[in-house]
């Protein structure tokens, strides 16, 4: 298994193209801008791009959904709870942004233990709400990608519609904070960090643990 890491779109927010390294089959996650230079890693690394995984609805992630789906034929997979993001400019918040950020329909809706495969490698789904009600993190071996959930340093914002406090502080006590502490962690934004670093350094996290 590899990933590639980029950070796209106009509020940086990272997207990662994770790929068997045998079968180059792969899958997207959070094409929040910039489609052109994802499409460019998929092209030059001879990938085949089998779904489009979605870690919740905000624009910042889901702005290229559309046009890279075009490109590469892809399903487009997320969470029940924000399907309906994809096609509602105020609950994407891109019309905030004085922008329309409309996409195509979702194909496949994912729920809590779902999982996504690529080859021998599975993608496990786990519902993590709280920065929005539809938050997902991905696991796949002793990596997890958290969206907007767990930053290194930092949790998700809460105060935006549809955002809840407690329940993003549940989701990483009970569902993250769980996994071994040498698990990697790719946020929806800046750089990557582990589980237990997090334990130890992370403000936001100090009582839970």
């Amino acid at each position: 298994m590899k990933v590639i890491a980029m950070s796209v779109g106009l509020l940086g927010a990272n997207s990662y193209i994770i790929y068997h390294d045998v079968t180059g089959e792969a899958v997207v996650i959070d094409p929040g801008g910039d489609g052109q230079t994802i499409f460019n890693e998929i092209r030059s690394n001879q990938l085949k791009a089998k779904y489009i995984l979605l870690t919740h609805g905000h624009f910042d992630h889901i702005d290229a959904v559309g046009w890279l789906k075009e490109k590469i034929g892809a399903k487009v997979a997320i969470h029940r709870k924000d399907a309906s993001f994809l096609e509602d400019s105020y609950k994407n918040l891109s019309f905030s942004m004085g922008i329309e950020s409309i996409q195509p329909k979702v194909d496949i809706i994912l729920e809590h233990g779902n999982s996504i495969d690529i080859g021998d490698l599975v993608l496990r789904i786990i519902h993590t709400p709280g920065h929005s009600p539809g938050s997902i993190s991905i696991i796949c071996k002793d990596l997890v990608f958290t969206g907007d959930t767990l930053f290194k340093g930092s949790i998700g914002r809460t105060d935006l519609p549809g955002g809840n406090l407690r329940q993003i502080l549940t989701s990483i006590k009970e569902k993250l904070l769980t996994l071994e502490d040498d698990t990697i962690v790719y946020p929806g934004h800046g750089p990557k960090t582990t589980i237990g670093v997090e334990k130890l350094t992370n403000q936001f996290l100090r009582g839970l643990i």
